[in-house]
């Protein structure tokens, strides 16, 4: 499936796909385009069920999350790209570098997890935002993806995040849910082959810097870089170190 997408930065130079956080769109990666585009051709895409792409009905798998992000590449003209995914993108990654090797080239996995229950909390906020919107599940979400100290100095922001996850549509991000509580990566990671960067934020309450590292020490050669004073969109709410690391992982 093809979703909405959008590519920055010269057509000629290596490829390096962008994927999003479950409850975010395209837009979470701003912070990090210009210093990435001025070296790289970005692709950046709203999941499905997510900001302006379709909505397929019923449960998604991570293997429906990774045959978007192979059949966008395909549509690009993009044999391999370098990939950086955060949370339920960093999941999509690792599926993508070890079902489809051939396709990644360097791989950063920001705040995110091969195995995240408990399965029943993942099926209960499906049911909460089918039932209620996800407006619902908004602010406790955000107060996750930020540090409280972030949320007071930046509200504006902070309150643009939160105006994101109610944005995104209920049986979308009830549908990525579902991918969530039924995946388990840890058995795939040590054939994962790419160069990885992973990288945590040392106040993530959501993937704590312990899941990072339990990823870092199963892929062959990984190393964990973890962001102080950093919650769960640490691309985010550290936006000049994370972009730093990120490009430091890409040129080796």
């Amino acid at each position: 499936m093809i979703g909405h997408h959008r590519v920055d930065g010269p057509p000629e130079a290596p490829s390096l796909l962008l994927i999003n956080s479950l409850g975010a769109d395209l837009s979470m990666w701003e912070p990090q385009v210009p210093a990435l585009s001025r070296r790289f051709r970005v692709i950046r895409y709203d999941t499905r069920g997510h900001g302006r792409s379709p909505v397929p009905p019923g449960r998604y798998s991570l293997a429906d999350l990774g045959g978007d992000a192979l059949d966008l590449l395909d549509h690009l003209g993009a044999a391999r790209a370098h990939v950086c995914g955060l949370s339920l993108g960093g999941m999509t990654a690792m599926w993508l570098a070890a079902y489809a090797p051939e396709r990644v080239g360097r791989l950063v996995l920001c705040c995110t997890s091969a195995l995240l229950g408990p399965a029943s909390s993942w099926a209960g906020r499906a049911a909460t935002v089918l039932a209620r919107g996800t407006g619902a599940v908004a602010d406790t979400v955000v107060a996750r993806w930020v540090t409280p100290e972030f949320a007071a100095l930046r509200p504006d922001q902070t309150g643009r995040l939160r105006d994101m996850v109610a944005a995104t549509p209920a049986a979308g991000y009830a549908g990525a849910c579902a991918a969530i509580e039924e995946m388990d990566l840890r058995a795939d990671l040590p054939r994962i082959a790419a160069p990885t960067l992973v990288l945590a934020g040392a106040d993530d309450p959501a993937t704590p810097p312990a899941h990072g590292a339990a990823i870092a020490a199963a892929i062959p050669g990984a190393r964990l870089a973890v962001l102080d004073r950093a919650a769960h969109l640490a691309t985010y709410e550290r936006p000049a170190e994370a972009t730093r690391l990120i490009l430091e992982a890409l040129d080796g």
